[in-house]
């Protein structure tokens, strides 16, 4: 899965970054940067905190999202650069829905998202409710890059890891 992401994305980026804490990490894919979170035990929003610590923009793709497409990931740049948000973040099936894990972030986040996370944190829906200018990519624009549930799909489970399979069986 994290090769499929890592062609996506390597289209928009010549930088390849893995938050990761696993010691291993730096095994995983060659001429990556590893960045390990500086809050533990806080979720995916740890490893954009971490990635963000190294000191550039970025953009988002996450390991289990494996149908992500490379058109969606070159919108969300483009839409960074033109609207200069601190962040830019598709919608997925319902406009209140956002797709955090897979998002373009600006080095203007982590100061915010240091203190959320010091403070305990929570979820990435809560933190991006809390910034002030972030780009929200409607969910009939990212159609136009194909089916959301596919191209937004996450593995969580061995169920999903299974449907991952099988579409990707059908897509061959």
């Amino acid at each position: 899965m994290l090769d499929r992401v890592v062609s996506a994305i390597e289209g928009v980026t010549s930088v390849t970054i893995i938050a990761a804490n696993d010691d291993m990490a730096h095994t995983w894919l060659d001429g990556a940067t590893i960045a390990r979170d500086i809050y533990p035990s806080s979720g995916g929003l740890a490893g954009v905190h971490a990635a963000l610590s190294l000191g550039s923009d970025i953009i988002v793709g996450a390991w289990d999202m494996p149908f992500v497409s490379q058109l969606l990931f070159k919108d969300i740049l483009d839409r960074a650069i033109r609207t200069r948000a601190r962040a830019v973040v598709p919608e997925s099936d319902t406009t209140a829905r956002l797709e955090p894990f897979c998002a373009f972030y600006s080095q203007r986040v982590l100061e915010d998202l240091d203190a959320f996370l010091a403070k305990g944190g929570g979820s990435a829906k809560s933190f991006l409710a809390s910034l002030p200018d972030i780009e929200r990519i409607p969910f009939a624009d990212v159609e136009r890059f194909g089916d959301p549930s596919r191209i937004l799909f996450s593995v969580n489970t061995p169920e999903d890891l299974a449907r991952a399979r099988a579409i990707a069986d059908q897509a061959q």
